[in-house]
């Protein structure tokens, strides 16, 4: 698979998730103090992102 959603655990302690693309990480979020918190901050991602407009600021 190109593309996926890891969660990971930072130096801190904090959950964290990360989108990767071809192993390329495009983003990562903030910390989370549980996993739960960390998996539920993938799903407004997956439900808006294929939607999400483009923003040309050339």
């Amino acid at each position: 698979m190109a593309h996926r959603f890891e969660i990971w655990k930072d130096k801190a302690g904090g959950f964290r998730v990360r989108f990767k693309y071809n192993s390329e990480t495009l983003f990562s979020t903030e910390g989370y103090s549980s996993k739960a918190s960390a998996q539920n901050a993938i799903e407004p991602i997956r439900k808006s992102g294929p939607d999400a407009p483009t923003e040309d600021n050339s």
